[in-house]
């Protein structure tokens, strides 16, 4: 397998959008690297420029210390597995595993071999003689699968591959690629807008935004210490809830935090400034709220009228919205009994709270729980 390394790698194009900007990101040998974010964030594009479907524009272009910049895709040594599986309609399973290889003039038993070890894996060997389209999609998806890994290559990119996929097969094929990551121990980069997909199979997670690094961390770091609103708005289902506040010194080592919603006060030092900002962004999330909680944790209330209720079975979201007409999500017990249009009051578990600059959205106090 191999290290790839990103440097100052920017995507422009003729009209002169810049689709990545300035990208700079080692991905370890063996390491399993997810970019995640919206559409049009440019974490495709990305992708498609280590594969070489994509030119750089500008920076370089490193796998296994090797400068493959201007490497046509061929001679990289990657292999690629698309949202749309790209199978040969016309050539059965052991066909569209075996092309890439007589592509490449391997040895007939050794084609063989490699096939019949890779669909054994993937639970593919009585398939062999099927051709694309009297498989189920979850079982395309393993061909296609199956068709990077007999090519034994330096590293595998995934570009939304469960996309097309039903809600129950996404998550037997999440555990199913995990697992073959496991088995491998290859190097994989994984492109997905789903942030459930990038938060349970990456070792560490790129979160993106208009061509930018956003964030890069383990899942867990990513989801308790985001760097920034955006962040703090894009991972976590429900994403965080983020108020804007007004600060005041009261005293020498405390600060308030007030809204119409909420109050609270943060010990002077969470703040960066010596003296701080008239505004700052309070974020917290729905676990952190709580009708009663224990007695001798720290917390806010926070008020508001309810909108929605959703029971999701194992837990219940409640929507409210707040005075000043910004809206919040609590994840409560399954058993929560608040009714839409019913007015109350929860508490916010302070030691799980984000503080963010209101001007930039950048995080100064992510003090959560470990």
């Amino acid at each position: 397998m191999a290290q790839v390394v990103l440097q100052n790698a920017c995507k422009r194009y003729g009209n002169g959008g810049l689709a990545v900007d300035n990208f700079s990101l080692t991905v370890e040998d063996g390491e399993f690297l997810v970019l995640v974010g919206p559409s049009g964030c440019g974490k495709s594009t990305t992708l498609r420029m280590v594969a070489g479907l994509e030119e750089i524009t500008s920076g370089s272009l490193l796998i296994d210390g090797r400068d493959v910049t201007h490497v046509p895709p061929k001679d990289r040594d990657i292999a690629m597995v698309f949202q749309n599986y790209a199978l040969y309609p016309h050539m059965t399973v052991y066909q569209n595993m075996a092309f890439g290889l007589k592509l490449r003039k391997i040895p007939r038993e050794e084609i063989d071999r490699r096939v019949q070890e890779t669909a054994q894996t993937l639970d593919l060997s009585d398939f062999l003689k099927r051709l694309p389209k009297q498989l189920s999609g979850g079982q395309r998806q393993r061909v296609a699968l199956g068709r990077a890994i007999v090519r034994q290559p330096k590293v595998f990119l995934f570009d939304e591959p469960l996309s097309n996929l039903d809600a129950k097969m996404r998550v037997e094929m999440r555990g199913e690629i995990r697992r073959l990551h496991d088995l491998l121990r290859a190097t994989m980069i994984y492109v997905t807008h789903d942030q459930i997909e990038a938060m349970t199979m990456g070792d560490r997670i790129v979160v993106m935004n208009q061509g930018k690094i956003q964030q890069t961390a383990a899942p867990l770091t990513v989801y308790r210490h985001p760097a920034n609103t955006f962040v703090a708005g894009f991972i976590g289902t429900p994403p965080m809830n983020l108020l804007r506040v007004q600060t005041k010194r009261i005293g020498a080592e405390e600060i308030e935090l007030s809204s119409s919603a909420v109050s609270l006060t943060m010990p002077s030092e969470v703040f960066p400034e010596k003296e701080p900002p008239a505004e700052a962004i309070f974020g917290f999330r729905p676990e952190a709220v709580s009708p009663n909680p224990p007695a001798e944790e720290k917390h806010a209330r926070i008020t508001g009228r309810v909108e929605l209720v959703e029971p999701m079975g194992a837990e219940t979201f409640v929507h409210l919205v707040l005075p000043d007409g910004s809206r919040a999500t609590a994840r409560l017990a399954p058993d929560a009994t608040c009714r839409a249009g019913e007015e109350i009051a929860l508490s916010i578990a302070l030691s799980r709270c984000c503080l963010f600059h209101a001007e930039t959205g950048t995080a100064f106090y992510t003090g959560g729980k470990e």
